[in-house]
């Protein structure tokens, strides 16, 4: 028996009554239009199911025909999205991915080195999205003088507080925050956080209110244009089903920060890309075929040894396969901005007057 089955067994009933009436609950109604321009040509782009918690339910993502915005459609609702991300980046998921993000220092140095040329030392910093804090804990190595303050929805963030992370922790909703941060900070960052949010136009608006004049706005999203995302389908991991409610071409970022009074001032793809597409896809793959690990969200006896065995048999088949996707991400690396592969893009944008 493993560590976590005592939990697994105490959540089992909860996770049982709440899907005993289906999924079809959590979803709000499927839109005909865009909600990024409201266009009502759309097309089905892809049709998956969670490939990393195996939760039950299926997701559809839509494109718009006119500006190209990805989109869920039909969307999680409140209750869907507090269903799907129980037990993700908390409960049984916050060890792991706890640990996940505290390892990747370079890729917190190089988001930070991208406002060099723009601010010597912000005076005030706030990281939306900042989970446990573990970037500004990195960014501060290279800004000493600069009080970095975090604001996330999940208690990560009181944590990252306590433990001495972030100067400042705020738990909720950022438009509804907003209001009393205006004009606080030089520099806000939101990495890997726009994706998530059911309004990203609410988002960039309170982000403009946060921002003093003159500030930086710091953005790194995924970029469903990238032509991995074609290639891989369904086992590309930025699609992140059911997590990810908007995917938005550059342009279209570009375009909506113009209307807000910002002005782009640094567009990258080859420093955001995150070399690792080929790895992720053959695991979301391997991990397809074999047996499901135990949830309390599955149906069915929890896996005894046998399953156990053959899940492993299954990885270590696959094993040289992973090896080499990963040593072919890192060779094709340095070209994935160049030729169109980058999975991410990043955006520094000033507040004009």
């Amino acid at each position: 028996m493993t560590s976590t089955e005592p939990l697994i067994a105490a959540l089992r009933p909860r996770y049982q009554a709440e899907l005993a009436d289906g999924t079809d609950r959590f979803f709000h109604p499927r839109r005909t239009d865009c909600p990024w321009c409201g266009a009502t040509r759309l097309r089905v782009r892809l049709r998956t199911t969670d490939l990393l918690q195996h939760k039950p339910g299926r997701f559809v993502l839509e494109q718009c025909q006119e500006c190209e915005h990805v989109f869920q459609n039909p969307r999680l609702n409140d209750t869907g999205l507090a269903f799907y991300y129980r037990d993700f980046y908390d409960g049984l998921g916050e060890q792991r991915l706890a640990g996940l993000f505290g390892t990747r220092t370079s890729v917190y140095r190089g988001r930070a080195r991208s406002v060099l040329p723009f601010i010597a030392e912000p005076g005030r910093w706030l990281d939306v999205g900042t989970g446990h804090g573990h970037f500004c804990a990195t960014a501060r190595e290279l800004f000493n003088g600069t009080e970095f303050d975090g604001l996330d929805l999940s208690e990560g963030v009181e944590v990252a507080e306590r433990e001495g992370r972030l100067a400042h922790g705020y738990r909720g909703s950022f438009p509804e925050l907003a209001a009393g941060l205006a004009g606080r900070y030089d520099v806000l960052s939101m990495f890997h956080y726009l994706e998530h949010s059911t309004d990203p136009a609410r988002e960039l608006a309170a982000a403009r209110q946060a921002l003093r004049p003159g500030g930086l706005l710091l953005i790194e999203v995924p970029d469903p244009r990238s032509r991995y995302a074609r290639l891989l389908g369904r086992w590309w991991l930025p699609w992140l089903q059911p997590q990810h409610l908007h995917l938005a071409p550059l342009a279209n970022l570009r375009a909506r920060l113009g209307e807000l009074g910002f002005t782009v001032v640094l567009e990258q793809h080859r420093e955001p890309h995150d070399p690792i597409d080929l790895l992720a896809a053959g695991w979301l793959a391997l991990d397809a075929l074999a047996p499901r690990e135990n949830a309390p969200w599955l149906t069915g006896n929890p896996p005894g040894r046998a399953r156990r065995l053959l899940r492993t048999a299954v990885f270590l088949a696959g094993a040289p396969a992973l090896l080499g996707a990963a040593v072919l991400d890192r060779l094709l690396a340095r070209g994935a901005g160049r030729f169109g592969f980058a999975n991410a893009y990043r955006l520094l944008a000033r507040k004009e007057q």
